[in-house]
């Protein structure tokens, strides 16, 4: 009697442990067609600008770094395969190879060989543009890109589908955790979303009127969004109903995202990972509802191919050892950067040297989006001088002239515009290298970055600085009686540089 009453419970436990995760092939090539796509504009954004960035005459030449570096640094270390050679036209083809295997990707044509060399391609573009790709979305696409390397299109693979889900997870949780921990306590007393529109790195228009809601708006929102993400990335490893309706709601917030601020591919990124939420049912349904509309037949299902015993043995094989590993690193990583007290600072340190090893290849990543949010906003301003007046030189898509709405730039990701906002946030401490370039290269060769400005730059100014502002969206008062979109006070100015050697001009 007692095997009898253990048999349905042991029974249940082991459906349960081996039931179909619902997404399946369909899942999968639409996962890797939509990573193609985001392999594609990742790299057509950074081609658009590599040689002002890390060009022989960009901000952070690469190729001057990498001569420095020898002896130093190892392949290991800095993977880029622009060891071999750090040229601009090399810099520039390696780009289109990237559009082309990206391209293929989005075709169905070797997806997981082609997503395979993006990755590799975008890491060693990711690791040479170092201070210009040091966001978390940079390593989110290579996780995505790594994965995606080991996601069967013609069966189910309910371990790697696990992987991604869990990938999805880190991303919307660990963002909550590190908003839990936040030093500022903004997302527990409510004020986060009273800033986060008006500091954010690239706002659009839209992010104006957000910025316009009530306070009491702002305090649910803050409330919600730490709650959001606290609580709903539980759903992802759920019934079909539970993924359905977290799938709904991710989707809806990484629309907000995108529609008020500009955080170049990560809003679409996180979108394509939403996928996973889903079942082939519902990716079925939702094709037979496009051909019912497109008056297009149905295509004649097939059987998926048999697979040979070596390659169902070469799978078990990597499912058990990229499983366990995966979610070992991952744990680590989490604990590392979320764990509190002084008996984790000795986990840290053992695990150290593993780590130094680890994440230079950025295939295992923590996320901590917006774990607390800027309470203002100081918007450097490079300015020229022609011998009479100082003016200002505005990028194509920083907040500059007050009476500019603010635009949308992404999924392209204008890389100075947005580094130079952590400029703002520090530039009493310390001018960073790119920065103290970029002044040399205005006043010295300003051909070589005029394709990261808005207008054409003078060939030959007198001096150049910086003015630092204090942005402040306008109330809708101030934006009915003057049209501007933003209100500026000058907080100061760097010393400015003298073009031709003579003394610098008078500060006015």
């Amino acid at each position: 009697m007692i095997d009898d009453a253990l048999a349905t419970p042991l029974s249940r436990l082991a459906r349960l442990l081996d039931r179909d995760p619902g997404s399946g092939p369909l899942v999968a090539r639409l996962y890797h067609r939509l990573l193609g796509l985001m392999f594609l504009v990742a790299f057509l954004s950074l081609g658009a600008q590599v040689r002002e960035l890390i060009g022989q005459r960009g901000l952070l030449p690469l190729a001057a770094f990498l001569d420095r570096a020898r002896g130093d640094l190892s392949l290991a270390g800095f993977p880029t395969l622009f060891w071999i050679s750090a040229g601009d036209h090399l810099l520039t083809l390696g780009l289109w190879v990237g559009a082309l295997l990206a391209l293929a990707a989005l075709c169905g044509l070797r997806p997981r060989l082609s997503l395979a060399l993006s990755t590799v391609l975008y890491l060693s573009y990711a690791t040479a543009c170092r201070t210009f790709t040091s966001f978390q979305w940079d390593n989110l696409l290579l996780e995505c890109g790594a994965l995606a390397l080991l996601l069967p299109r013609d069966r189910r693979a309910r371990w790697i589908h696990f992987l991604v889900r869990v990938l999805l997870f880190k991303l919307y949780f660990e963002s909550g955790i590190a908003k839990w921990q936040s030093h500022l306590h903004d997302w527990h007393d409510g004020s986060a979303m009273t800033f986060y529109y008006e500091t954010a790195p690239l706002p659009t228009w839209l992010g104006w009127y957000a910025h316009a809601l009530p306070a009491w708006w702002h305090r649910v929102e803050s409330w919600a969004t730490l709650g959001f993400e606290l609580l709903v990335p539980f759903a992802i490893f759920g019934p079909r109903l539970a993924r359905r309706a977290a799938f709904v709601l991710f989707t809806a917030f990484q629309g907000v995202n995108a529609a008020t601020a500009n955080y170049g591919f990560f809003c679409y990124l996180a979108a394509v990972l939403h996928v996973f939420l889903l079942d082939d049912d519902d990716l079925q349904r939702a094709q037979a509802w496009v051909r019912a509309k497109l008056r297009r037949p149905s295509p004649t299902k097939q059987a998926p191919p048999a697979r040979s015993r070596f390659r169902a043995g070469v799978g078990r094989c990597t499912a058990l050892i990229v499983t366990p590993l995966y979610l070992a690193i991952s744990l680590a990583e989490g604990l590392v950067h979320f764990a509190r007290g002084d008996g984790w600072d000795g986990f840290a340190e053992a695990i150290a040297p593993l780590r130094e090893r680890i994440e230079p290849w950025r295939l295992c990543n923590t996320y901590h989006l917006f774990g607390h949010i800027t309470r203002e906003r100081i918007e450097p301003e490079i300015q020229t001088f022609d011998g009479a007046r100082w003016t200002a030189r505005d990028l194509r898509h920083k907040a500059g002239d007050p009476l500019r709405a603010p635009g949308f730039a992404a999924p392209h990701q204008p890389r100075l515009d947005f580094q130079l906002w952590f400029y703002g946030l520090s530039f009493q401490r310390a001018t960073p290298e790119y920065v103290a370039t970029l002044i040399d290269r205005l006043c010295h060769d300003p051909s070589a970055v005029e394709r990261l400005f808005a207008a054409s730059l003078p060939a030959k100014p007198e001096a150049v600085r910086i003015a630092f502002h204090r942005y402040y969206f306008t109330t809708r008062d101030e934006r009915r009686a003057t049209g501007a979109w933003w209100r500026r006070e000058l907080i100061g100015a760097s010393r400015s540089l003298s073009c031709g050697g003579e003394e610098s001009p008078t500060e006015p």
